[in-house]
């Protein structure tokens, strides 16, 4: 299996296992980490198993082959909402930065003293789930203005010889300065750094977000499917 297939699950098991509680064919990240699951087979014993991980009336985030609308039905869960996922590959280096451009402000470090901030940017603009220990899973680099968090990226999921670039994003009454590019660019050279590659995931049908990553030298690699299933 590359080390990209089933990659939350890859992640549970490999470079993320610090943060995974398990049940079964199943894992999941701490809550605090991030509501994401996995399981080794998308088969009866891995919802069985995923149960045991999920709360009654508790959501899980999964990354699965094929929309889950299309899967037998899964006794004991609700879908709750889902969207085509495009997994991209940095294979090779960032495009050039163009000759002028704005002047870009420091980029600087986040960590614990800044989550209830990375929070609220997250839930602002909805790069995706971030919780209370997401910032632990890697580095966490942002952009400040007055003193107020306008926009950050950082790293998520770890495996074999990559990891992945996330919780891109930047503040609505900031957009369209280049930050985002600059917080991945510098995300990317960390990555690389470390002789790793770096990924990412986005929804299909955000097309902006799509043809930035590309010229920042992402290309897809695979389609896949983001679920949320709620336990009953």
């Amino acid at each position: 299996m590359h080390p990209l297939d089933n990659v939350i699950w890859q992640a549970l098991t490999t470079r993320d296992a610090q943060f995974a509680e398990s049940f079964g064919e199943a894992r999941r990240f701490l809550r605090e980490v991030g509501p994401l699951g996995a399981f080794r087979d998308n088969g009866p014993r891995g919802y069985t198993s995923l149960a045991g991980l999920v709360q009654p009336d508790e959501t899980v985030g999964l990354f699965l082959d094929q929309p889950y609308e299309l899967d037998p039905p899964r006794a004991g869960w609700i879908f709750v909402v889902g969207a085509p996922l495009l997994q991209m590959v940095a294979a090779n280096e960032p495009s050039p930065r163009p000759e002028r451009e704005l002047a870009i402000p420091e980029v600087v470090e986040l960590g614990a003293p800044d989550s209830r901030e990375m929070i609220e940017l997250t839930a602002l603009t909805k790069p995706g789930p971030f919780g209370s220990r997401t910032h632990e899973l890697g580095t966490y680099l942002g952009i400040r203005l007055d003193g107020k968090l306008v926009a950050m990226a950082g790293e998520r999921l770890k495996v074999p010889g990559c990891t992945e670039v996330s919780a891109v994003c930047t503040h609505p009454e900031h957009t369209g300065k280049g930050y985002a590019r600059v917080l991945m660019t510098e995300v990317m050279r960390r990555i690389r750094e470390r002789g790793e590659t770096p990924f990412l995931h986005v929804r299909q049908d955000n097309v902006r977000a799509v043809e930035i990553y590309k010229r920042l030298g992402f290309r897809v690699r695979k389609l896949g499917h983001f679920a949320v299933l709620r336990n009953t």
